[in-house]
């Protein structure tokens, strides 16, 4: 393994499975029934997710990697910073076309560096090693933490310049209005003067490329939802069953969000009984597994302008379907 890559680990023991029956349990007594979707992302869940990504009709990460290839130096050019910060790291694939640009910008005898955040240690450990294999002219960290609660543990940048935190995926759309602002303040609460934000975001478009982007004809995306049901069994002892649960992928065009969700076919009983609890569904009542918030410019500047941060930068792929934006830290009143 790479000696250059050192980690850090903010997570509290147990802490994937006391969230899992934190979240069960409030969930799936609320009305209606929901659970976050951060429980996807299991081992399958995660092999999943990269098969939807390779989907005729999933755009979003095609897209946002088209605006990576061609955009990614002018994206870097416009930051002058010299330490990326990479929010929910996952494999960090697309990364790798920023990455690209940072070390190309490097004044000679710097370090440029590396720094991956993400809940999960295998899935970190895995990115920041390859990284690090790759790109032996960074200096390369790892930090297991919650980008939701944790942003405090990030490191500071380089000396020589400041760092962009980088949040891609669209994922910022999982969170609902009011975890977004709570994020945004969080983030900006931590950036210092010469730091930069570069937020990838989803954009409203016809519901007739949206929904099936969640809903794909070979059902690779149904598969993925139930998953969870296998996260809940696997995690709590439950014994949800796949075939008592359909998929279900609506647009909510108040809202302007795509909702996932699990829908009985018939009445059903489900115990878990590492949380003490037996749950009802009757016939045709549905959990919410995932909302994914589809944005337009003026609102995401809306947001971020009341979270203090101003734009500094705009690029979408060549049909407009997604976004990267640029953000720096106003000063204080």
């Amino acid at each position: 393994m790479p000696a250059s890559v050192t980690f850090t680990d903010h997570l509290p023991p147990h802490h994937a499975a006391e969230a899992l029956r934190r979240d069960a349990a409030r969930g799936l007594t609320s009305r209606p029934k929901v659970l976050p979707p951060k429980w996807f992302y299991d081992k399958t869940g995660s092999e999943l997710f990269e098969q939807i990504t390779a989907l005729p009709e999933y755009y979003p990460t095609r897209a946002e990697r088209e605006i990576l290839a061609t955009r990614a130096a002018e994206i870097l050019a416009a930051t002058g910073c010299r330490t990326l910060v990479e929010l929910g790291s996952g494999s960090s694939e697309k990364t790798r076309l920023l990455l690209d640009a940072l070390v190309a910008a490097a004044p000679a005898g710097t370090t440029p560096g590396y720094v991956g955040l993400d809940v999960s240690e295998d899935a970190l450990r895995g990115a920041c090693h390859a990284i690090a294999a790759d790109y032996p002219e960074l200096a390369v960290s790892g930090v297991c933490a919650d980008f939701e609660t944790q942003l405090h543990t990030v490191p500071g940048g380089a000396a020589d310049g400041g760092r962009l935190v980088v949040f891609l995926g669209g994922t910022i759309g999982n969170l609902d209005p009011a975890q977004r602002a709570r994020f945004f303040r969080d983030l900006r609460d931590r950036l210092g003067p010469r730091d930069r934000f570069l937020l990838g975001a989803d954009l409203v478009k016809s519901p007739d490329v949206l929904v099936p982007a969640y809903d794909d004809a070979a059902g690779v995306t149904a598969a993925f939802n139930h998953n969870v049901l296998d996260v809940l069994n696997n995690g709590l002892g439950a014994d949800f069953r796949h075939e008592d649960f359909e998929h279900v992928a609506l647009w909510d065009p108040e809202r302007e969000w795509i909702e996932m969700r699990l829908r009985a076919v018939r009445d059903v009983l489900v115990g878990l009984p590492a949380i003490d609890l037996v749950v009802a569904f009757d016939a045709g009542e549905e959990m919410r597994t995932e909302i994914s918030a589809k944005f337009r410019r003026e609102g995401l500047e809306g947001e971020l302008a009341t979270a203090g941060l101003s734009p500094a930068g705009w690029w979408t792929d060549e049909e407009q379907r997604f976004s990267l934006s640029l953000w720096s830290p106003q000063p204080p009143p």
